[in-house]
């Protein structure tokens, strides 16, 4: 396709649906840059999307998530699957961008036409998944991926947020790590679809399997309300069965270098995603997602209005009287609103 035809959201929308990456590569740098093309993008894909399953895998660090998720990826193009990856990497303090760490490690994929990957930076978003993470999945699903996979940055314990983005949640632990599950410290056990104990043939491998399991028999709470508590707009979920039971988090041994258990994880996958359909959380799941998203754009469209509409030098004389504690912050944020 001529470059011409890639300067318009018409020619771009088009050459997406065609199967072209370039056009692909380029709607997601117009997504990350937040340019004048990126929201009637959004808009013109959004209908295309929805069929994708979502994968996040997360995890603490040095559980060896990248190279798991390098392995899911090539057991799923055997498969015959479209894959796109979404690499969620640190900001770098300097130019703002990904550190890439994790399309270095999956050099691997290069070259398959089947695979996409992108590292996106946290932006220093919370949980290190920023609203471009969610419109780069949008733009995937509607690009025909059949599977897509989210590795987030593994750091701090608002991790759980993957939890409302993917309809299935990987956690990875390891052994060896300085504490028998890492992820139970995080409050992330909650948010848990699958279990993988990578790095599985290092000494202390059977002790974390047994730890998950004693955790998981004290009960596994009902993730729809954790993801739906204090975190959503207030809207009404679909029926489902409010029993938390009905699926028990599987644990899997993995040697993702060595590419041990990795075909039994992506079938514990594919499990999930066959229970989600089957009971109807899958409906649910796809609205508390929407829930999600709309409240992001909320808050980012909000903030934006508001900012605008103040002048700099009123903004300023508000946050010295904050730092002078003159005004408390909500007091500020108040006044900012117009609220009385």
């Amino acid at each position: 396709m001529p470059t011409d035809d890639l300067q318009s959201v018409a020619g771009l929308v088009t050459a997406l649906h065609g199967g072209n990456r370039r056009a692909l590569a380029r709607i997601i740098t117009h997504i990350e840059n937040g340019s004048a093309f990126a929201q009637p993008l959004l808009m013109a894909l959004y209908p295309a999307g929805g069929r994708a399953h979502i994968i996040g895998v997360t995890g603490a660090p040095g559980t060896g998530k990248s190279t798991l998720v390098n392995a899911m990826a090539l057991a799923y193009r055997q498969a015959g699957c479209q894959v796109g990856i979404v690499a969620v990497d640190p900001t770098s303090p300097f130019s703002g961008g990904a550190l890439l760490g994790d399309r270095v490690r999956m050099r691997d994929l290069a070259g398959d036409p089947g695979i996409f990957i992108r590292s996106m930076a946290t932006r220093g978003s919370l949980g290190g998944l920023a609203q471009a993470t969610a419109d780069t999945v949008l733009v995937l699903d509607a690009a025909g991926f059949d599977r897509i996979l989210i590795e987030t940055v593994g750091v701090g314990q608002s991790e759980v947020e993957i939890a409302s983005t993917a309809h299935t949640t990987v956690v990875v632990e390891a052994p060896g790590l300085g504490d028998e599950v890492q992820a139970i410290k995080a409050g992330i056990l909650e948010i848990a679809d699958v279990f993988a104990v990578n790095k599985a043939d290092r000494e202390g491998a059977d002790r974390t399997v047994t730890a998950l399991k004693m955790m998981l028999s004290l009960g596994v709470p009902d993730k729809h309300q954790v993801m739906h508590h204090g975190r959503m707009l207030p809207i009404t979920l679909p029926p489902h069965d409010p029993d938390p039971s009905a699926w028990m988090p599987p644990i899997l041994k993995t040697v993702a270098t060595q590419n041990q258990g990795v075909a039994e994880l992506v079938a514990a996958v594919e499990q999930h995603r066959f229970y989600l359909e089957q009971s109807g959380t899958r409906e649910l799941r796809d609205r508390l997602r929407a829930a999600t998203e709309l409240r992001m754009i909320l808050r980012d469209v909000l903030l934006r209005r508001v900012l605008d509409q103040t002048p700099t030098a009123s903004l300023d004389a508000m946050v010295a009287a904050v730092a002078e504690r003159q005004l408390d912050p909500y007091s500020a944020a108040r006044q900012l609103l117009l609220i009385p």
